[in-house]
């Protein structure tokens, strides 16, 4: 696990060192253990290391025969598989990442393909004058590039391409429409303008520092649902989340796991509690507030019952404003997402507890349709059925200076790709939430939060094998009796009844609502005047709204200003952020 950057020159000459140095720089929270640099003709890369295998010898670039060089963040679990299948290959290091480079040499730019992992690659062919970038297939591990007349520059993260001086922080409007609307983005264009994203499972190969082709890789290749019955269903997801959870565990140090209680961790930790010898660390995140439930005692219940050493974490509305400035500054490219708070603190958690790898239930709910919109979409419109992300969360809020025009054109475009013929209405909302919901959000989320401490996240339900078999289970077996994950649900009845999977799904909540508004009446004043804000808000309704924060809506819209403002005056404006929320937003 790292982070990456690197410069292709147009003109043919050797890459500024002064912007390489800088990018490293601005990625060395990503990899504290190290950093590595390469310098060949028009490219120059850069790579700061997080070490998780291969300890000694894993120092990147990583060279081939033929004079191919690779830096690469993420993990490639199939790692040993592939090694046996590359017969006669003198590796010259126990890396997970180096067959990537060998399969290159057999198998050109399809050398993808046999991939089962996390990554982000950049791979450099002196010989045919290329360079090759490669993002896994759901895009759990971010990629990003500036195309600009001195030639091509890529990065880990966004901030890395302006601390280098090759792109300006400017703000696209748009993008920013569907950040407030949505809580995300999508697509290939990011907030800055100039910086866009490889795409998820995109091959992106770049020549005389110009794009010159592109090739995709889909997460869900299926179409039409394929027939089971419940009793084979769930003797075939036994088999490919075992084999799953058995190569997200493979690591030279030491890993944990985050705990909800919910039906997706209790799945992971069922898994990894059979698959270990020793008690797995969980790690629980929990809310003093009375408002909304609290997740440490269901998660204490399932960690006992499978004889799990349990960390609690209390995450407190002091948390909130002191951690929130620095929250807002490693998510250069922004989610609104209040799930990052508790994220944050648990990363920090694992971290002090020596921990550098951490399992998650991310992707559960979109592969086994979890979520209550999947229901909705899956009913006519006469019946209650509601259009995917119908309304912004601005909508008739009357905050708003006018519309925020184009918020939801992205959505409307993943809707009409993942349209496949054969697919239900329900593969068509999952596979569009895969588009850009879990890659800019939910897995953004993990990647920042977890890498500002230096921890890897892992999302074994985000295998290929798990997400062929889930895609295609049909509707029935995803969603029965108005209960989602119905496959999901049953395995976890079997495998952990503590977890009581039965249950209806209460989501995840944190009490953001209720402590802006304790702190509303000073707090959306400051929101209020910020320029990010004053721009697109009118200032006396911001205010209203903050001291109406309690409600759902309004304590959402509000979260979600303040969360950009804060956001805004470090990624736009260029300023420090203070030790809390007031001195950020009041500072000059």
């Amino acid at each position: 696990m790292c982070g990456i950057a690197g410069i292709m020159t147009a003109n043919g000459e050797p890459p500024p060192a002064a912007a390489l140095h800088a990018m490293s720089a601005a990625l060395a929270h990503r990899g504290p253990d190290g950093t590595g640099h390469y310098r060949a003709g028009d490219v120059g890369m850069v790579q700061t290391r997080l070490a998780i295998i291969d300890l000694v010898t894993g120092d990147q670039p990583l060279y081939e025969a033929g004079g191919a060089a690779l830096m690469a963040n993420g993990e490639i679990y199939n790692y040993i598989e592939l090694r046996a299948e590359l017969g006669g290959v003198a590796f010259s290091s126990a890396s997970d990442c180096e067959p990537p480079l060998h399969l290159y040499r057999r198998h050109g730019l399809d050398f993808t393909d046999r991939l089962r992992g996390m990554y982000a690659i950049a791979l450099h062919d002196p010989a045919a004058g290329r360079l090759v970038l490669a993002r896994d297939p759901f895009g759990i591990k971010p990629l990003y590039y500036a195309e600009t007349p001195a030639g091509f520059a890529f990065a880990s993260e966004p901030q890395a391409l302006i601390a280098g001086g090759l792109v300006p922080a400017q703000l696209v409007r748009q993008v920013r429409n569907e950040l407030l609307q949505l809580q995300f983005t999508t697509g290939r264009e990011t907030i800055f303008a100039g910086i866009q994203r490889v795409l998820p499972g995109e091959t992106v190969v770049v020549a005389h520092g110009r794009v010159v082709e592109r090739r995709r890789r889909e997460a869900l290749a299926g179409a039409a649902p394929l027939p089971r019955d419940e009793p084979q269903a769930l003797r075939e997801f036994d088999r490919v989340f075992a084999d799953s959870v058995l190569m997200h565990q493979r690591s030279d140090v030491p890993y944990g796991m985050f705990l909800s209680g919910g039906i997706d961790s209790s799945a992971v930790l069922a898994m990894m509690a059979r698959l270990n010898e020793r008690p797995v660390k969980a790690f629980t995140v929990g809310f003093t507030s009375g408002q909304v439930a609290d997740e440490r005692e269901q998660a204490r219940a399932v960690a006992q019952s499978l004889g799990a050493e349990h960390v609690e974490v209390e995450f407190r509305e002091a948390d909130f404003w002191r951690l929130l400035p620095e929250i807002a500054r490693a998510m250069d490219d922004p989610a609104a997402d209040y799930a990052v708070l508790p994220t944050f603190k648990l990363a920090a958690a694992a971290r002090s507890a020596g921990l550098k790898v951490i399992l998650s239930g991310e992707g559960g709910d979109e592969l086994f349709a979890g979520y209550g919109r999947y229901r909705s979409v899956m009913r006519p419109w006469w019946s209650g059925g509601k259009l995917l992300r119908g309304r912004g969360n601005f909508d008739r809020l009357g905050v708003l200076r006018g519309n925020l025009a184009g918020w939801r054109d992205g959505i409307a475009a993943a809707e009409l790709h993942g349209a496949v013929p054969g697919r239900t209405r329900l593969q068509v909302a999952q596979a569009t939430d895969c588009a850009d919901w879990l890659p800019n959000d939910l897995l953004g989320k993990l990647d920042r939060c977890l890498m500002a401490h230096g921890v890897e996240g892992r999302t074994p339900f985000l295998d290929p094998r798990v997400a062929e078999f889930a895609f295609c289970l049909p509707d029935e077996i995803k969603v029965r009796r108005g209960l989602g994950k119905w496959l999901l649900r049953r395995w976890v009845a079997e495998q952990v009844p503590a977890a009581e999977p039965m249950a209806r799904k209460r989501g995840f909540t944190v009490p953001v609502g209720d402590w802006i508004a304790r702190r509303g009446a000073q707090l959306g004043p400051l929101v209020a005047r910020q320029a990010g804000v004053r721009e697109i808000c009118l200032p006396d309704a911001v205010v209203t709204l903050f001291r109406e924060a309690a409600g759902r809506r309004t304590g959402f819209a509000a979260w979600t200003l303040l969360f950009y403002a804060l956001w805004h005056r470090q990624h736009i404006e260029g300023l420090s952020p203070g030790p809390d929320v007031f001195a950020t937003l009041g500072a000059h």
